[in-house]
């Protein structure tokens, strides 16, 4: 299941309020065009049940052609009034979606790296596309139309209770039922949208896990358990689905019976009051169009309730967001950095629901030293390159850079400040140049191909710094894409940069000669380099050796060595195998 919040009715009340007044003139617009609408589709009965009196106490053809040519002009004005309603509900539907997904990607942007990671790609990826996509159809199709509908249901029944109030009151009778039965659906139907949402996003979640990871899954025949795990993501979302599929069956079927209750009463209603002269045959066959006119729209309003919970639900995921946990500096003044000197002090650090991984840590680095993370697997290195990067927060003890905790600074000021790279990279869609001008946005072509040339960059793409990167065009192998990341870096030129496997997809000589050319590149940059090949210790100022959690050797390669404690144990390994 997500990690991420879920807005409540209230604060999704409230957002959508914002998003109202933040285009007010246009919504008023809106109303006010629709009311005049719904008010113009009154005439057409009313004139029609004017007709025939006239008709019934003998009035003349011109009389007869004047109502008719109004009814005609009246029914003319409310096509193009409804049409300009529609027209301008349009636009600010699309521009209230348009800040809906504005607001979103801001929000997914400012989240520590650690929340979106707990949180999955799955759950983001279904509340940047699906939910906000069905926002963004409510505001621009569901809402006017439900704003429409609602008018008309007001000055309809209102009609009928003016031109019969007996009469008028069998309407009523089937607005009542109605209104249980909305009453009876909303009540159960949101927490049902919202399961079926979340059950989505953890199929998308699966899903993706699958494809991601497809050639490990064919390495170690792990087919039978995703099958296994998809088919149980499929059967959860199937049970959510039927839970609302459900819940609208009943709901349609009071909803019908309400619809036509009205109608079969006022028709032998209006019969015998007009036999007993108490209406008039116009007043009783007004009422009964108006009844029928009034089943469109109550149509329109229980499908677009429907729609609506269903939206309403999306819009709970994506304003979700605005609830996520936010950095320290988001909510007090940011503190800026002594210097860049960066202290680890007791630090001890858990994974959710696991036990410490990093045992009461001690480290002190040096601005511009290079320190060689080392030691086995599981002794906790990448756990302590995400803390020395900020991405997590330790349990217990600091991280500090210049005295100020790590995980407190703002996204900017920490990754000028800190760079992790791993083993992941990322190619995103765009030109070659596009890809390196994310890490600098101002640097010229000149600056680009230094940083490409810095990571041992082959000039082969057909043109250059504008050839087009992705699925679709030139695809980029790991080692090339890593080399990509690490240009990006040279372009960004942190203080700290913390190397996790970095070049572990290159080659061993151009691993070497790509690490000692970022440390030229990067003179008087600290540089933590977490690694499984020894050479980078060799190459460093200081080693640090974890095993189980725990600081065991640390000082340069040649005393380590020679002190024959664990670091040479494992120098030792590694140069015989």
């Amino acid at each position: 299941m997500s990690t991420l919040p879920i807005a409540t009715t209230r604060q999704v009340r409230r957002a959508a309020t914002a998003l109202v007044r933040a285009d007010g003139r246009a919504f008023a617009a809106v109303l006010a065009l629709n009311a005049a609408a719904a008010l113009l589709g009154l005439a057409g009965p009313w004139l029609l049940g004017r007709i025939i009196d006239r008709v019934a106490d003998g009035a003349t053809t011109s009389d007869v052609d004047r109502l008719g040519l109004l009814l005609l002009g009246c029914a003319l004005a409310q096509l193009l009034t409804g049409r300009q309603a529609r027209y301008l509900a349009h636009r600010f539907g699309e521009r209230s979606a348009a800040k809906v997904r504005e607001q979103l990607l801001d929000r997914v942007l400012a989240l520590p790296a650690a929340t979106a990671e707990r949180a999955g790609t799955g759950d983001l990826t279904a509340r940047g596309t699906a939910d906000s996509a069905a926002v963004g159809e409510t505001l621009r199709d569901a809402a006017p139309e439900l704003l429409v509908a609602g008018a008309q249901v007001l000055f309809i029944l209102g009609a009928i209770l003016t031109v019969s109030p007996l009469l008028g009151s069998c309407g009523l009778i089937g607005v009542f039922g109605i209104a249980l039965g909305s009453r009876w659906y909303l009540r159960r139907s949101r927490p049902a949208y919202l399961a079926d949402r979340a059950a989505t996003a953890d199929l998308a979640e699966v899903l993706a896990a699958t494809a991601h990871g497809a050639r490990t899954v064919d390495a170690l025949g792990l087919r039978e358990q995703r099958l296994a795990a998809g088919a149980g993501a499929v059967s959860t979302a199937h049970r959510a689905r039927m839970r609302t599929l459900y819940l609208r069956l009943r709901y349609f079927a009071g909803i019908n019976l309400s619809y036509t209750l009205p109608s079969v009463l006022v028709l032998p209603l209006g019969a015998v009051l007009v036999a007993h002269h108490a209406v008039t045959l116009g007043a009783a066959v007004s009422t009964a169009l108006y009844l029928q006119r009034v089943v469109d729209p109550l149509d329109n309003i229980v499908v677009l309730l429907e729609s609506l919970q269903s939206s309403t639900a999306a819009y709970a995921r994506v304003e979700g967001l605005a609830a996520a946990p936010v950095p320290a500096q988001a909510r007090a003044e940011q503190r800026e950095p002594a210097d860049d000197r960066i202290r680890v002090t007791g630090v001890h650090h858990a994974y959710p629901d696991g036990p410490d991984v990093l045992h009461g840590l001690d480290l002190d680095l040096t601005p511009g030293e290079r320190l060689a993370v080392v030691g086995p697997s599981g002794s906790g290195k990448t756990t302590l390159g995400r803390l020395l990067a900020g991405l997590d927060r330790p349990r217990a003890g600091t991280v500090t850079v210049g005295g100020v905790p790590l995980a407190d600074l703002s996204p900017e000021r920490l990754r000028r400040q800190v760079v992790l790279v791993t083993q992941e990279h990322h190619v995103f869609l765009g030109t070659l140049r596009d890809n390196l001008r994310i890490a600098a946005p101002a640097a010229d072509d000149a600056a680009l191909t230094a940083a490409l040339d810095a990571v041992g960059w082959q000039h082969d793409l057909p043109a250059g710094l504008d050839t087009e990167l992705g699925p679709a065009a030139t695809r980029l192998d790991g080692a090339r894409a890593q080399q990509l990341a690490l240009a990006r870096v040279i372009l960004a030129d942190p203080h700290t940069l913390v190397l996790d496997e970095a070049t572990a997809l290159l080659d061993p000589a151009t691993a070497r000669h790509t690490e000692r050319a970022l440390a030229a590149t990067l003179t008087g940059r600290t540089v933590i380099a977490i690694a499984h090949r020894l050479h980078t210790a060799h190459d460093a100022d200081r080693v640090a050796v974890l095993a189980h959690g725990r600081l065991t050797d640390l000082g340069p390669h040649e005393a380590l060595l020679a002190a024959e404690g664990p670091y040479a144990a494992l120098w030792h390994t590694w140069r015989t195998t």
